[in-house]
């Protein structure tokens, strides 16, 4: 097994031809391509040494940040169901490999191009470099304590732990968040890049996260005039309801019965509204903040 691979070291060029010089460390042979740089013969030179997609022993000094033993992030490229995924770390000829045996079991929730995985390296028996996840550990040490000035602030981060409690992502200011099943309407996917809205954070400084609007943001633009108007009248009450006529309804407020009668729909299912007597009502505001989630 060569215990070299996925490693740092300083090796001695001892050949070259017209594309690359050749490093020698330990009895084995890695080339480097001149692109790199000024070479000598008998140089000593440090770098990072790997196989690339066909096998070569290889060598740059352009050290990537996941190596064996350091985690890093690195983009998700191509998705294998019979393999794994493959995450680019910076190499010229090389992607890595996370295996599918520790990718999560429903494949819908496996990494997809464009998202990120932060790896360490692993060299098995065969020498074959693979991609290994960082554990939550990783994440606790590099991560902030979040403090309450957070609070409904929306942070964005990507998921790096998925369990049946919940959602674990690492936040692009480095703090931890939690996404509990009830603040979501589908499961992340492992590397996913989300944003969503700090609804409480935690004695330990992990944050709450709910990826669910806020309730304005989940009312169409027609029920949101139609809400601004019910809050800005004297009673909070106007004298139209889905049973006004059309020209009523486009001369007060320029849009069409179907628009209005949709948005009298949201507005009702929002429980925001009740019509009654000839009026378009508005109910009393109501809390609808989430609660705190307190356990993970």
């Amino acid at each position: 097994m060569n215990t070299d691979l996925g490693t740092t070291f300083t090796g001695v060029i001892t050949d070259e031809n017209e594309e690359f010089v050749f490093v020698q460390k330990n009895g084995r042979v890695y080339r480097l391509a001149k692109t790199e740089g000024e070479f000598a013969l008998g140089q000593s030179i440090n770098g990072f040494a790997y196989s690339n997609t066909k096998g070569t022993l290889s060598f740059t000094t352009v050290i990537p940040k996941s190596r064996v033993g350091a985690y890093a992030f690195g983009e998700v490229t191509n998705v294998r169901r019979d393999l794994g995924v493959f995450v680019d770390i910076g190499l010229p000829d090389k992607e890595i490999v996370v295996s599918m045996d520790t990718l999560p079991e429903m494949r819908e929730l496996w990494p997809k191009e464009g998202d990120r995985l932060k790896i360490a390296l692993t060299v098995d028996k065969k020498d074959r470099i693979w991609g290994e996840l960082a554990p939550e550990a990783n994440f606790r040490t590099v991560a902030r304590k979040a403090d309450e000035k957070l609070k409904n602030h929306d942070v964005t981060g990507t998921v790096f732990r998925l369990k049946i409690v919940g959602t674990y992502l690492l936040t692009e200011d480095f703090h931890l968040g939690f996404i509990h099943p009830s603040e979501r309407f589908r499961e992340p996917r492992l590397g996913e890049k989300i944003t969503g809205r700090v609804v409480g954070v935690r004695p330990d400084g992990i944050l709450n996260i709910s990826l669910k609007p806020r309730a304005y943001e989940s009312i169409e633009p027609d029920a949101l005039m139609l809400l601004t108007v019910l809050e800005k009248s004297a009673e909070g009450k106007i004298p139209f309801t889905d049973k006004s006529t059309p020209e009523e309804i486009k001369n007060t407020f320029g849009i069409s019965k179907g628009q209005f009668k949709r948005a009298i729909g949201n507005l009702l299912k929002q429980n925001k509204i009740e019509q009654k007597d000839g009026f378009t009502v508005l109910k009393e505001s109501e809390n609808h903040d989430s609660n705190e989630i307190t356990e993970a």
